[in-house]
């Protein structure tokens, strides 16, 4: 029994059976295949819009054949710490990293929580340690942090004494709001202590924050007075250091902020992600490394011990690079009215990718193999191929750091643990050489190793790159969830995270590292690779919807048709009804809202239309070297004063003067002039019956302008509530011209 017991695997993967979404997927695909048939075989004669729908909707059809294909190989992973823990006698080093760029819109409070809750994790101290990459080079973030390592020595064993489920303390206070009378005195002193203390933590950074305490740079400080967001030199500091490697103490807390000059590309986030890979592999070496967004807060203290179970499962976890912990949000707004909380996506598409060769890589919340990303591949593991290579090679490939290249020696060798002697204080000097923005010239930091550069998407070509060399990824989803993190708050912030995804994987989905290119020339496996596309074509889904959605309005203004008439209607109402019903019940079956549902559709359709479509010229713009990329940081909501996060503004649709709010305000304009022109009677007059605008292009046109009702109140509100003026004008301006060409027969090809 002891011997069975120990054969036992760390984790375990089930495959679930969807029959129902089976059927009802390839019902709608039989749809859409019938209303391509129609069009080809249509007695209609030959138009240019009818020739524009067959191509959108081809395009459609491929792109529900993808998703199709990632939705149907479902997995559920189910870990065991208990047999981790009972059959390894050493629990390996794990490198923490946070990333923040800019201290206004990530504001330091929310770093210093993530690090505390990391701080807090249920692992032994002395196998950890948290590097914090501060690409704005703030003194507000550093001093954020060592207020954090002051109050973690308080915070830390509080979490460990009660077994604290929520460790960062802005969401353990906001869900525990008084101490309990039913609980032990001690504890409600201790509650009441740790409360105190944490007001005035909070009170302290919020102070300096604002500037209502000017910060003194002396000191420790004093390396900020002439720096400048991106003109300085590398500073690192170890604010925190378990130098007597005790395992019930606190981890080492490092500081980072890499050199930036201003004629040096720094390579956004994937530049940040290299430096922290290189300094860490410098102080701490641990084979496995875990990074995390400034806002990703732990929810489950135990998740590296759950990660580690697949990572370390001596059958199935050889060859696993990274391990995926689905991204969920501690402040999400009722019914998602903005539509980013992606809960269905993760239940359906990145379930079923994690059903064939895993997940892709979501650039936080994220376990990685250090040797992976250091570009082993699975098959080498076992011989140390790699680490057998001369130094003159490996200094070509890692830099020319001596340090730096042996600790990579080692971790290629699995033998990434130092001594306990060795501080990371010890390695302060090398570190900030291997953070220096020149180092990395005439290596392959970039290219083959480490973050991958040419997109503002890295975490997309990273993980693509790592599954091409054979390398596989999982889910990692215990009970409750590992992260939480900050959702963006209103229209705007949503609408900028969207147009930098979509323009991200649009230069991946052109480039070498596409899934195309993995599935030819590596080893990423049909399906696995075809699932990648439901990703990387978001931004060219963009175009194709935009043309879909523009015609409608153009044959009710030229008295034109594009869909069937008579009994052939059915296709496309009936494609509609089937679509709309299976993702309701998608959404149901999840516990989801009605409410939810329909926002999140209305919120589908006004991305792809705008964010996803400005997101795509903004890519075709930079792959043809006309422009460069513009990384718009996603801006982060700090905890409120009284914890709960609770916002006036929540759920309510505000708008700018961005250019995505052009191209949805000219949408609904255009649709607006074709319903006007339709119900007054003053469409073109057609010789031929037959081709005459019918009922599929009203009710189009309808849904559209119901998906766009928030920008239709918009229109009529005012303050940051109403579209401004100069973007009406914008919109208006574009949609006149549309009528214009429209009425006169330009683009009518008939």
């Amino acid at each position: 029994m002891a011997e069975q017991r120990y054969d036992l695997p760390f984790y375990e993967k089930i495959w679930l059976k969807r029959t129902f979404q089976r059927v009802m997927d390839t019902f709608i695909l039989v749809l859409l295949l019938l209303l391509l048939s129609y069009r080809v075989f249509s007695p209609n004669s030959f138009t240019f819009t009818w020739f524009l729908a067959f191509i959108c909707e081809s395009w459609f059809t491929f792109t529900w054949i993808v998703i199709l294909n990632s939705k149907w190989s479902p997995a559920v992973i189910i870990t065991h710490p208990d047999r981790l823990l009972q059959r390894v006698p050493e629990l390996p080093r794990v490198d923490l990293f946070v990333t923040t760029a800019d201290p206004v819109l990530e504001p330091p409070i929310i770093a210093a929580n993530t690090v505390l809750s990391l701080m807090a994790l249920d692992y032994p101290a002395n196998k950890l340690a948290c590097y914090v990459s501060d690409d704005g080079c703030s003194s507000l973030t550093f001093y954020a942090l060592v207020e954090a390592s002051l109050f973690a020595k308080h915070w830390v064993p509080f979490c460990k004494k009660y077994s604290l489920q929520l460790r960062a303390p802005f969401r353990y206070f906001s869900n525990v709001t008084t101490a309990n009378s039913e609980d032990s005195p001690q504890f409600n002193q201790d509650w009441l202590r740790m409360k105190d203390m944490y007001d005035n933590f909070s009170k302290k950074i919020e102070d300096v924050t604002r500037k209502q305490i000017p910060l003194q740079l002396d000191g420790e400080f004093t390396v900020f007075s002439n720096t400048e967001q991106r003109n300085h030199p590398t500073i690192v500091k170890v604010i925190l250091e378990n130098k007597n490697d005790i395992s019930d103490g606190l981890p080492h807390l490092i500081y980072i902020s890499r050199e930036k000059r201003t004629n040096h590309s720094h390579n956004y986030k994937a530049g940040a992600m290299n430096v922290l890979t290189r300094v860490s592999g410098l102080m701490t070496n641990a084979p496995f490394m875990l990074n995390v967004d400034c806002d990703m807060v732990v929810n489950n203290p135990k998740i590296v011990l759950h990660a580690m179970c697949i990572l370390m499962d001596f059958k199935s976890g050889k060859d696993v690079a990274f391990v995926q912990c689905f991204q969920q949000f501690y402040d999400g707004i009722k019914d998602d009215p903005f539509g980013n909380q992606w809960v269905t996506a993760f239940e359906y598409i990145i379930r079923g990718m994690a059903g064939l060769q895993g997940p892709y890589y979501g650039g936080t919340n994220t376990f990685h193999r250090r040797s992976a990303i250091y570009g082993l591949y699975p098959d080498e593991i076992e011989n140390g191929r790699k680490g057998k290579l001369g130094e003159r090679i490996l200094i070509q490939q890692f830099g020319s750091s001596k340090e730096f290249v042996n600790s990579a020696t080692k971790a290629l060798d699995g033998k990434a643990y130092f001594p306990n002697d060795n501080s990371p204080s010890n390695f302060t000097e090398a570190a900030v050489q291997v953070a220096g923005c020149g180092y990395e010239y005439g290596t392959l930091w970039g290219k083959k190793i480490g973050w991958l550069y040419g997109s503002i998407s890295e975490d997309v070509p990273t993980g693509l790159n790592m599954q091409r060399r054979g390398w596989r990824s999982e889910c990692c989803t215990p009970n409750p969830i590992a992260f939480t993190g900050c959702a963006p708050g209103g229209l705007s912030s949503t609408m900028v995270q969207q147009k930098r995804w979509a323009s991200g994987i649009t230069v991946v989905f052109f480039g070498k590292h596409s899934p195309l290119m993995g599935m030819l020339f590596g080893k990423i496996q049909f399906r696995a690779g075809l699932s990648y596309f439901w990703l990387t074509n978001w931004g060219l889904r963009g175009p194709f919807e935009v043309c879909y959605a523009a015609l409608p309005a153009y044959c009710i203004v030229t008295n034109t048709n594009i869909f069937p008439k008579g009994p052939s209607l059915w296709i496309p109402i009936a494609l509609l009804v089937s679509y709309n019903v299976h993702s309701l019940f998608e959404y149901l079956i999840i516990g989801l809202s009605i409410r939810c549902w329909w926002n999140n559709q209305r919120m589908c359709i006004m991305r792809t239309t705008s964010a996803w479509f400005i997101g795509f010229w903004s890519a075709m713009l930079k792959l043809s070297g006309i422009a460069d990329t513009v990384f718009e940081i996603t801006e982060k909501e700090g905890p409120s004063s009284d914890g709960g996060g609770n916002n006036g503004d929540a759920g309510k649709f505000t708008f700018d003067k961005s250019p995505v709010f052009v191209v949805g305000t000219t949408i609904l304009l255009v649709h607006l002039m074709a319903m006007f022109i339709k119900l007054w009677g003053l469409q073109l007059q057609q010789i031929d019956s037959g081709k005459e605008c019918g009922l599929g292009e009203f009710i189009s046109s309808t849904y559209l302008l119901l998906c766009y009702w928030p920008y239709l109140k918009g229109l009529f509100a005012r303050g940051k509530y109403g579209i401004p003026l100069s973007t009406i004008c914008k919109s208006a301006l574009f949609a006149f011209l549309f009528l214009y060409f429209s009425a006169t027969n330009t683009f009518n090809f008939h």
